[in-house]
Parts: structure tokens; C-alpha cells; sequence
């Protein structure tokens, strides 16, 4: 061991009279883990609600979809599938029809986006299969409808029970429920409803027509590889938006939410440095005997000014350390008993989702550090600034 560090662990370690440092450096270490589990906490729920919502949204949609401006002729379907199917990413295909409707159960009306689907193709593309809490997909016949659980609640109607849509046109239709599905977004649950196609088709005035076609891929990030492709392959006439360009402003707003609380909470493991700060000017004036018998017997003042230094980071590094630790278990607890439930009507989401990236682990420990490094440097600075002759004088 160097024997600067040996004697940055003396101090720090040693037991001594002077009560009050050691009580400074225990709220320094107490400051900076507070800070560090604070972090890890609060951005792994961040991406958390980053990684849930954008699942649930490419649950109900899809990685790309495809339109064109007078829609998509149903009969010119099979040759744009074939097209779409030769990129080696593409993984699944549905043609849908959508449109807003107006949904009245007894005296209570809402207005509501009707979705209609292929059953037997939708499943390789969204995920509403796996959505389902009552009914079956594949039994998504004539005239039949799946609401969402929201939905059914607000209005008070189950499998079995028949609902009247109105079309833009004021055109009335009974469809009768035959499936409930949960996506776990209060948007999706109380906005959306599914018909088989040519229900939708009848409903919205587009027989003979489909409004888009999703596209399912192998890497959802690789959407804006494939749209350039596919664009390259059907031509201008159609219009191809990826995920992130259907929901762009959302997700940015979440990507500078994620920053604006890492800026802030970094805030608490900035104050936390500056009792790093006091705690060394307390010890460079405790040890100021120390240092000059150090520098007496030829100690440098390059090798004083480590002492001080490594001090600091020691005590910064034991609070990383413990912060980590206690964040990284708080996040498991979260994550397993989900013991903090949130209002779906508010926050979308049913509880607090939580996802830790260790990525974002090592970003928040190496910017505690060098905040804990850059504590250092006035102290161990001021240390090394001593004179020998004067820090003995009076000894």
C-alpha cells in the first residue's frame, strides 16, 4: 500500500479525541450515499416508465405502418404484403381499419377509436391477444366487439351485453360484447375497441378499403432502417411511420423529464461534497503538526496533497458504495411486491414500474465521483500549501 493511502485510512479509521471530524465524515458518507441511492432509484423508475409505456404502445399498434392518402384498395393488399414480407426484418403483417365512433350504452354515450382487425394475423403483430382478460380473440365474428376493461367499467357492460356505435355519419349499429382485454393504460382501456375488419369496414364507410397495414419486426429498433427500405420498395404512394415518429413528442418529453431529475437529484450529491469540503479543511487544520513532520522528514508537498485527496475519495467512495447498494436493493423491493400503486387515470399505468439499466448505474457513480474528486482539490490544495516551519512553530 502507498504510503499516502495508508495514511488516509490512519485518519480516517483511527479513533481519535476529536469527536467532531469523525462525525463530520459519517454525515459526508451518509450525504453522498443518500444521494446515489436517490439517483439510482428515481431514474430507474424513470426508464421504467420509459420501457412500460413504450411496450404498451407497441402492444396496441405496431413497429411501422403503412398508409396512403385514399387508404389502402383492399384488392391491392396481397401484392403491397408481398412487397413488405421480402425485407428479411419483417416478422409479421395485419391490415386494419380505424376510425372514431360514438359508443351510447343507455343514457350514458363516449366517444372512442374502433379498431378493425384481421384475428387470425393480428396476434403476429400487436399483442391484444395476450391483452385478453375475458373472451377469445378468434371469436371476433360480425357484429361483435372487444372492449377495453375501462371501458366496460365506465360503462357497465360485459361479455354478452350489446352496445350501439354510431358512425360519423350518425349511421347506428348494435354490436354485441364478446371480450374484455387490459392493457394496463387507462387511455388504451377506455378509448379503444376491436372489430373483425369488415364490421370496421361497414361501420366507417370504407368497404373495399383499409386504413393502414402494421408491420411487426424482429428489432423495434431497427425501424427506421426497415422504413427506409420499404419505402425505397413501394414507392412513393404510401406513407410509412415508424414507432418513435407516432409517438415522438411523448418520448421526448419523457427523455428530458429523465434528465431534468438527474440534473436535480445530482444536486443532493453536490451538497453532500461540500461536507466532504468542511470535513478535509477541519482535518488539514487538525493535522497541521502532522503534515509538518511529514514534509519535515522529506515528504513532498505532491505527496501531501494525495493524502487529502485520497481521504476524500475514500469517504466519497464508501458513500457511492453504500448508496449503490441500498438503491439497487430498494429497486428490487419495488420491483418484486410493487407495494406503490398509482391512479391509472393520471399516470396511465397501474403501479410503479421500475427498470434497472447498468448503464445508467455506472453514469450515476462515475458522476458522483468526480463531483467527490473535484471536492477534494481546495483542501488537499491547502494542505500542500503548508510550511513546514510554520505548522511547527508552535508545537
Amino acid at each position: 500500500m502507498k504510503p499516502e493511502l495508508f495514511i488516509s485510512w490512519r485518519y480516517l479509521a483511527a479513533k481519535r479525541r476529536e469527536k467532531f471530524v469523525s462525525l463530520i465524515n459519517l454525515i459526508s458518507i451518509a450525504g453522498v450515499a443518500i444521494g446515489v441511492m436517490t439517483l439510482i432509484v428515481v431514474i430507474a423508475v424513470m426508464t421504467g416508465f420509459d420501457k412500460d409505456l413504450r411496450d404498451k404502445i407497441i402492444g396496441n399498434y405496431s413497429h411501422i405502418t403503412v398508409t396512403a392518402y385514399e387508404g389502402i384498395a383492399a384488392d391491392k393488399y396481397p401484392q403491397i404484403a408481398g412487397q413488405i414480407a421480402s425485407n428479411p426484418h419483417v416478422r409479421g403483417i395485419s391490415p386494419y381499419v380505424q376510425g372514431q365512433v360514438l359508443v351510447k350504452e343507455e343514457d350514458r354515450y363516449i366517444a372512442v377509436s374502433l379498431k378493425g382487425i384481421e384475428p387470425d394475423v393480428e396476434s403476429g403483430v400487436t399483442s391484444i391477444s395476450k391483452y385478453l382478460i375475458q373472451g377469445k380473440l378468434d371469436e371476433l365474428a360480425d357484429d361483435s366487439v372487444i372492449i377495453g376493461k375501462e371501458l366496460a367499467a365506465y360503462l357497465g357492460l360485459w361479455p354478452g351485453a350489446s352496445i350501439s356505435v354510431y358512425s360519423a355519419k350518425g349511421q347506428k349499429n348494435n354490436l354485441k360484447v364478446t371480450g374484455i382485454f387490459n392493457s394496463g393504460m387507462y387511455e388504451y382501456d377506455l378509448n379503444l375497441i376491436f372489430t373483425n375488419i369488415k364490421t370496421a369496414q361497414g361501420i366507417l364507410g370504407l368497404n373495399g378499403k383499409f386504413s393502414a397495414i402494421a408491420v411487426k419486426l424482429d428489432d423495434l429498433y431497427s425501424a427506421d432502417k426497415v422504413r427506409n427500405e420499404l419505402g425505397k420498395t413501394l414507392g412513393f404512394d404510401y406513407n410509412l411511420k415508424t414507432w418513435t415518429e407516432a409517438n415522438q413528442n411523448f418520448f421526448a418529453a419523457l427523455k428530458l423529464e429523465k434528465l431534468t431529475m438527474f440534473i436535480i437529484l445530482a444536486l443532493i450529491v453536490l451538497v453532500a461534497s461540500f461536507n466532504i469540503i468542511s470535513s478535509l479543511v477541519v482535518m488539514v487544520v487538525e493535522k497541521t503538526k502532522d503534515i509538518g513532520i511529514l514534509k519535515a522528514i522529506g515528504m513532498s508537498s505532491a505527496e501531501v496533497r494525495k493524502i487529502f485527496t485520497y481521504q476524500g475519495i475514500l469517504i466519497g467512495s464508501l458513500g457511492i458504495i453504500l448508496g449503490t447498494l441500498f438503491g439497487l436493493i430498494l429497486c428490487g423491493l419495488l420491483k418484486r411486491y410493487q407495494f406503490i400503486k398509482l391512479p391509472q387515470d393520471i399516470y396511465y399505468l397501474d403501479r410503479l414500474p421500475v427498470s434497472v439499466v447498468w448503464t445508467d448505474i455506472a453514469f450515476i457513480v462515475l458522476a458522483a465521483f468526480t463531483i467527490t474528486l473535484v471536492s477534494t482539490v481546495y483542501p488537499a490544495a491547502k494542505a500542500a500549501r503548508l510550511n513546514p516551519v510554520e505548522a511547527l512553530r508552535y508545537e
